[in-house]
C-alpha cells in the first residue's frame, strides 16, 4: 500500500513539475513573440502637457527597442482616471499601456468613487521619470533657503500664503507635508498652473509657490523671483544650486513621478520584455539629455522594484491627507 502511494505522490510530482515547466515554457515563448503588432500607451492628459511630453519621448525610442511601433494615445478628462480606468479594463496583453503619474495614488485617497485600483487594478512596468518641484518666493520675502523658509515659517503661523496647481496634486501635499513636519500653519491657494503662479509670486499678489523646477529656475536666473527650495534632492542640471528640503527636514522628498503600467494579469514575461526595452531606452543619452530640458530626470525602477514603491508612496500620501485633514474640492 505504501508502496502504490509513494508512486501516486511520485507521478503527482512528475505531473506539476512538468506543468510548472511547460507554464515557464509558454511564458518564454509570450516574451520572445511579444510584440507582434503596435503597441498603445493611453496618457490622461491632453497632448502638448508635461506628461504628454515624456510619453512621446519615451514611444520614439521605445518603438525602436521593442522592433514595434508604439503609438500615444490621450484620453484626457478627471486628472488621467479616464485613461487610467481604460487601461485598466483592457485586456491584459502587453498591447495597452499607461503612462500613470503620483496623481493616480493621491486620487485614490480622495475620491469616494474611483472605478479602478491603482494599486491593484494595475500592474507596475517600469519606473520612467521624475520631475522636480521647486519653492518659489517673491524677492521682497527675507528667505533665501530651506532652513530660513521654515524659520520664517514657523515664527509667523497664519501670515503666510502658497499657491500650487490645485487641491491634491503633488505640490500641494508636498507643502503640506512640509507644514506638517515643520510644524508651521501656512495658508493654501489653489490656482489652476503655474502659468498663473509664477507673475503672481513675481507680482507679490502672493508670497510662496510651488511650481516645476524649469517653470521656477529661468525667472529665478533672470532675478524676477527666488527660488528658496527643492522639493527632493533629485539634481536636475540648471537647478544645482537651489538646496533640497531635506537641508532642513532630514529625509523629505516630494516629486511627481512618472510610471508605465499595465493592466492587472499581464503575463510577468511580457512585463519583464516591457521593462527590459525601458531600461535600454532610458539608457540612451538623447532620452536624458531631452527630459532634463523639459525638467524630468530619468529614475528607472524595474517591475518589481515600482511596485514596491508605489505601496510606499501611496501609503505616504494617505498618511499626508489624513494628518493635514484634507479633501478633494
Amino acid at each position: 500500500m505504501q508502496t502504490t502511494l509513494s508512486l501516486i505522490s511520485s507521478g503527482r510530482r512528475k505531473l506539476l513539475l512538468a506543468a510548472a515547466l511547460g507554464l515557464a515554457c509558454v511564458g518564454a515563448a509570450q516574451a520572445q513573440a511579444y510584440p507582434t503588432k503596435p503597441v498603445r500607451i493611453l496618457v490622461g492628459f491632453s497632448a502638448g502637457g508635461g506628461v504628454d511630453t515624456m510619453a512621446r519621448l519615451l514611444a520614439t525610442h521605445l518603438s525602436s527597442a521593442l522592433g514595434q511601433q508604439v503609438v500615444v494615445e490621450n484620453r484626457a478628462g478627471a486628472s488621467g482616471l479616464i485613461a487610467g480606468d481604460a487601461v485598466a479594463k483592457a485586456a491584459p496583453d502587453g498591447y495597452t499601456l499607461l503612462i500613470g503619474e503620483s496623481g493616480l495614488l493621491i486620487a485614490q485617497h480622495l475620491q469616494t468613487n474611483m472605478s479602478f485600483d491603482p494599486i491593484k487594478g494595475l500592474a507596475p512596468v517600469a519606473g520612467l521619470f521624475f520631475s522636480p518641484l521647486m519653492i518659489v518666493a517673491n524677492n521682497d520675502v527675507p528667505v533665501k533657503n530651506p532652513k530660513e523658509l521654515l524659520a520664517l515659517l514657523k515664527a509667523s503661523p497664519g501670515k503666510y500664503s502658497y499657491a500650487t496647481s490645485g487641491v491634491g496634486t503633488v505640490h500641494h501635499l508636498g507643502f503640506e507635508m512640509l507644514k506638517g513636519q515643520s510644524g508651521s500653519f501656512v495658508v493654501h491657494v489653489p490656482y489652476r498652473g503655474a502659468a498663473q503662479i509664477v507673475p503672481d509670486v513675481i507680482g507679490g499678489q502672493i508670497p510662496f509657490g510651488v511650481v516645476s523646477a524649469t517653470a521656477g529656475i529661468a525667472q529665478s536666473k533672470a532675478g524676477k523671483l527666488r527660488a528658496v527650495a527643492m522639493m527632493s534632492p533629485v539634481s536636475l542640471p540648471g537647478a544645482e544650486n537651489v538646496a533640497p528640503l531635506s537641508d532642513a527636514l532630514p529625509g523629505f522628498s516630494v516629486a511627481p513621478r512618472i510610471m508605465l503600467l499595465a493592466p492587472a494579469g499581464t503575463p510577468a514575461a511580457v512585463l519583464e520584455r516591457l521593462s527590459e526595452a525601458v531600461r535600454t531606452t532610458l539608457a540612451n543619452p538623447e532620452v536624458v539629455q531631452t527630459a532634463n530640458r523639459q525638467g524630468a530626470v530619468v529614475a528607472y525602477f524595474g517591475s518589481a522594484a515600482l511596485a514596491a514603491e508605489l505601496v510606499k508612496e501611496s501609503a505616504m500620501w494617505a498618511k499626508i491627507i489624513k494628518d493635514q485633514k484634507i479633501t478633494a474640492e
